[in-house]
C-alpha cells in the first residue's frame, strides 16, 4: 500500500465486557514495549469515534483519556481522530456534532491544537485509504507508555496510563460505592416510606374500624334507648289504664254506694212514713175509741 508495507494493529477498547481495563492496558503495554525494544515505532495512531453518538458519555471520555495517556503529548502530531457512522445521521447534524467535538475543550479541541487531525470515514475503501495516507509518511515516534516502560524501566502501574487507570478505577470504585450507598439509601428510604405507608394504612384501618364500632355502639345505644323509652311509654300507658280502671271502679263503687244509700234513705223514709201512718191511724183509732167510749172497733 502506497509502495510500502503497512501494518495495522487493532486493540480492544477499555469498555470491553470480557476483560478488565487493567488486563487490556497490560496487553497493549506489553505489545508496544516489545515492539519498541526491537526499534519498532508507530507512524500513527487512530482513535475511532461514532459521529452518531450525540453525547460523549463517561465511558467515551474515560477511553479518550486513557488514549491520551498512552500516546503522550509529543506524539499527538501522529494521531488521527476518525469519526465514522456518517450514514446514520444527516449531513447537517453530523457537521454540527463534528464542530462541537472539534471546538469543545472537554472533547477533542486540546489534542487538535497540538497537531492531531480529525477526519471522516464514510465506510468505503477510498476513505479508509485517505486516512492511512495521512499517516504513512509521518516520522515514527515512541508513545509515552513505550518510553516509560522501556527507557524509564517503569512497571505498567507506574506509567501515566497506569496511574490514570488507577485513578479512574478509584473514581469508578468510589462512584460505584456512592451508587451502592445511594441505592441502599433509596432502598432504606423506600422501606421507611413503605413502613410509614403501611402504618398509615393500619392507622386508617383502625380508625375506620373504630368509627364503625362507635357507629354500631351508637346505633345499639339508640336502639336500646328507643326500646327503653318505648317500654317506659307502654308502662306509663298501662299504669294510666290501671289508674283509669281504678278510678272507674272507685266511681262505680261510689255510684253503687250512693244508689244503696238512696235506697236505704228511701226505705227509711217509707218506713218513717209507714210508721207515721200507723201512728196517725193509731191516734185516729184512739180518738174514735175515745169518742165512742166503749164501742168495739175491730180492724
Amino acid at each position: 500500500m502506497f509502495g510500502r508495507r503497512v501494518t495495522l494493529i487493532d486493540t480492544p477498547g477499555f469498555d470491553d465486557t470480557t476483560k478488565s481495563d487493567t488486563e487490556i492496558l497490560k496487553m497493549i503495554a506489553s505489545y508496544l514495549a516489545d515492539a519498541y525494544r526491537v526499534n519498532k515505532k508507530l507512524s500513527g495512531v487512530i482513535y475511532m469515534h461514532r459521529i452518531s453518538d450525540f453525547k460523549m458519555g463517561g465511558i467515551s471520555k474515560r477511553n479518550f483519556g486513557m488514549f491520551r495517556s498512552l500516546c503522550g503529548e509529543k506524539t499527538l502530531q501522529n494521531v488521527v481522530i476518525v469519526t465514522n457512522m456518517w450514514g446514520e445521521v444527516s449531513e447537517e447534524r453530523g457537521v454540527a456534532r463534528e464542530n462541537e467535538l472539534a471546538n469543545d475543550n472537554a472533547l477533542f479541541k486540546p489534542v487538535l491544537e497540538k497537531g492531531a487531525q480529525m477526519v471522516r470515514h464514510y465506510n468505503t475503501h477510498q476513505s479508509g485509504q485517505e486516512i492511512l495516507r495521512r499517516l504513512v509518511d509521518n516520522n515514527p515516534l515512541p508513545l509515552q507508555i513505550q518510553h516509560e516502560i522501556v527507557d524509564e524501566h517503569k512497571q505498567v502501574q507506574q506509567t501515566v496510563a497506569g496511574a490514570e487507570l488507577e485513578s479512574k478505577a478509584i473514581e469508578e470504585a468510589k462512584r460505584q460505592q456512592e451508587e451502592e450507598m445511594r441505592k441502599h439509601r433509596e432502598a432504606m428510604e423506600a422501606a421507611i416510606r413503605a413502613q410509614e405507608e403501611q402504618r398509615a394504612r393500619e392507622v386508617e384501618q383502625a380508625r375506620r374500624e373504630q368509627e364503625v364500632a362507635e357507629a354500631r355502639a351508637r346505633e345499639e345505644h339508640e336502639r336500646q334507648s328507643a326500646r327503653q323509652a318505648e317500654e317506659r311509654r307502654q308502662e306509663e300507658e298501662r299504669m294510666q289504664q290501671i289508674q283509669r280502671a281504678l278510678e272507674a271502679e272507685a266511681a262505680a263503687r261510689r255510684a253503687e254506694e250512693e244508689r244503696i244509700q238512696r235506697i236505704r234513705e228511701d226505705e227509711n223514709r217509707r218506713a218513717r212514713e209507714a210508721e207515721e201512718e200507723r201512728e196517725r191511724h193509731r191516734r185516729e183509732v184512739e180518738r174514735l175509741r175515745n169518742e165512742r167510749n166503749d164501742d168495739c172497733v175491730i180492724f
